[in-house]
């Protein structure tokens, strides 16, 4: 099944929505970016969450579009965790690794995209 980037994406923000993730942000960076095209973005208050949220994210792509990360970082006892899906590259971070890294400050030009609309 072929599926757009932008579709890809909005799996993942609904996705997080669904498991109550906050702050959560998608930057279309085509055109700013080689990497991909999209970032996703989302906040979990604790670690248990997070894990919640990653694994709604799968699942829920896998069940749409049949798809599995082409690689994922940061699994047990992280504090940000990176699911690449090669034209979509989410990050689900507690907190206070979010603050550290800003990547909506590092992407600022990038446009945001709601999807939750």
């Amino acid at each position: 099944m072929t599926v757009t980037p932008s579709e890809l994406a909005r799996i993942a923000v609904m996705a997080a929505d669904e498991k109550k993730g906050s702050d959560i942000v998608a930057l279309d960076l085509k055109g700013l970016s080689d990497v991909c095209d999209y970032f996703v973005i989302c906040s979990a208050d604790n670690a248990r969450m997070l894990s919640s949220i990653v694994e709604e994210i799968e699942e829920r792509i896998k069940k749409n579009v049949g798809l599995d990360p082409l690689s994922h970082e940061g699994r047990a006892g992280a504090t940000w965790v990176l699911l690449d899906y090669g034209s979509v590259v989410i990050h689900a971070f507690l907190p206070e690794s979010r603050d550290y890294y800003r990547l909506e400050r590092l992407w600022g030009d990038a446009p945001r995209v709601d999807f939750l609309s």
